[in-house]
C-alpha cells in the first residue's frame, strides 16, 4: 500500500501521428507542388503564346491596339513577307551552313579530347585539361578584334569560314570539360577488358567509349547548338555581306530606313525561329535528360 502511494506517476504515452494527419500533409505538399509547376508553365507558355498571336497582327494593330489584344484576322501574310521579303529563308540557310560543320567539329574533337584526357594515361594530361578550363574563362569579346584582323588579312572575311572557326574554338573548352566528366563515370575495367581483347585506342574509342556516352553527346551537341544558333555578337562581327547573315543578325533588317519596325513580319520571323528550336528540343528531350544525369554518378 505504501509503495503504491509513493511510486512516481508514469509519463503519459506519446500520441502517434494519425494516418489522417499524414494524408493531409501529403496532400498539402502535392497541392503546393502542383501550384508551383502550374505557375512555371504559365510563365513559360504565356510569352510564347503572346509571341505567336502577335505574329498575325497588322502594323496598324500594333500601333493602335493594346499589346494584349487579339489579332483581328488570322492570315499568314506576315509569315509570307518574313520568308520572302525579309529573307528569313536565306538567313536560316546561312545559320545551318555555319552551325552544322561547327557542331560536327565540336562534338568530334571535344569527345576525342575528353577520351584522351580522361581514359588514356600520359604525362601532362592534367595540365592540358587545365588549359581547356582556362579557355572557358576567356571572354569572347576579347578575341573579336584580333580575329577580325586575322580573317581580313587572310581573305576569309567574305565567307562563312570565320563563323565556323570561331564557333568551334569557343565551343571546344566547355565540350572537352563536359565529355571528360562523362568519361570519368565509365568504369576503367571496360577499357581494360577491351585492351586485353586486342582493341586499339581508336577501336576502344569508336566501339566502346563513344557509344557509352551517346546520350551525353546529344546533350552537349544541343547545348552548343543553341549557343551557335542564338549567337548575335560573333555573327554580327564577322558577316560583312548581307547575303551571309545568320538568322539572328537578319532579324535586325526588319527595321526600316527611318527607324520604323515592321512588327508583324518581325514577330513572324521570331516565331519561326523559336518554334523550330522548340520542336527540336521536344524531339530529343529524353536523351537530354539521360545525358545530364550520365556523369553524375560514377559507375
Amino acid at each position: 500500500m505504501i509503495d503504491s502511494l509513493t511510486a512516481p506517476p508514469r509519463p503519459a504515452p506519446v500520441r502517434p501521428r494519425t494516418a489522417a494527419g499524414a494524408r493531409r500533409r501529403r496532400r498539402a505538399r502535392q497541392v503546393a507542388r502542383n501550384v508551383l509547376v502550374t505557375l512555371l508553365v504559365v510563365i513559360e507558355v504565356v510569352p510564347l503564346l503572346w509571341l505567336v498571336l502577335s505574329s498575325f497582327k497588322t502594323q496598324a494593330e500594333f500601333v493602335n491596339d493594346p499589346a494584349w489584344s487579339l489579332p483581328r484576322s488570322w492570315g499568314f501574310q506576315n509569315y509570307a513577307d518574313a520568308w520572302t521579303t525579309g529573307h528569313v529563308a536565306l538567313y536560316i540557310r546561312n545559320s545551318l551552313l555555319a552551325t552544322a560543320p561547327s557542331l560536327a567539329l565540336i562534338v568530334l574533337l571535344g569527345t576525342a579530347a575528353g577520351f584522351a584526357l580522361e581514359v588514356m594515361v600520359w604525362r601532362g594530361r592534367h595540365q592540358v585539361l587545365l588549359v581547356f578550363l582556362l579557355g572557358i574563362m576567356v571572354p569572347g569579346q576579347m578575341i573579336l578584334l584580333p580575329l577580325f584582323r586575322v580573317y581580313f588579312q587572310t581573305g576569309l572575311s567574305g565567307t562563312l569560314l570565320p563563323l565556323i572557326i570561331t564557333y568551334t574554338a569557343t565551343g571546344l573548352p566547355l565540350t572537352v570539360f563536359m565529355m571528360a566528366t562523362y568519361f570519368r563515370a565509365i568504369p576503367r575495367e571496360v577499357f581494360e577488358a577491351a585492351t586485353i581483347d586486342g582493341a586499339s585506342i581508336l577501336g576502344a574509342f569508336w566501339r566502346i567509349g563513344f557509344p557509352l556516352v551517346r546520350n551525353a553527346v546529344f546533350t552537349v551537341a544541343l547545348v552548343q547548338f543553341f549557343f551557335i544558333w542564338n549567337d548575335l555578337l560573333i555573327s554580327l562581327t564577322f558577316t560583312t555581306d548581307d547575303s551571309l547573315r545568320t538568322v539572328q543578325v537578319g532579324l535586325l533588317n526588319f527595321t526600316g530606313q527611318y527607324g520604323e519596325t515592321a512588327y508583324g513580319p518581325l514577330f513572324a520571323a521570331i516565331s519561326i525561329n523559336v518554334l523550330g528550336a522548340l520542336v527540336l528540343y521536344l524531339l530529343i528531350n529524353q536523351r537530354i535528360i539521360k545525358g545530364l544525369t550520365a556523369g553524375a554518378v560514377k559507375g
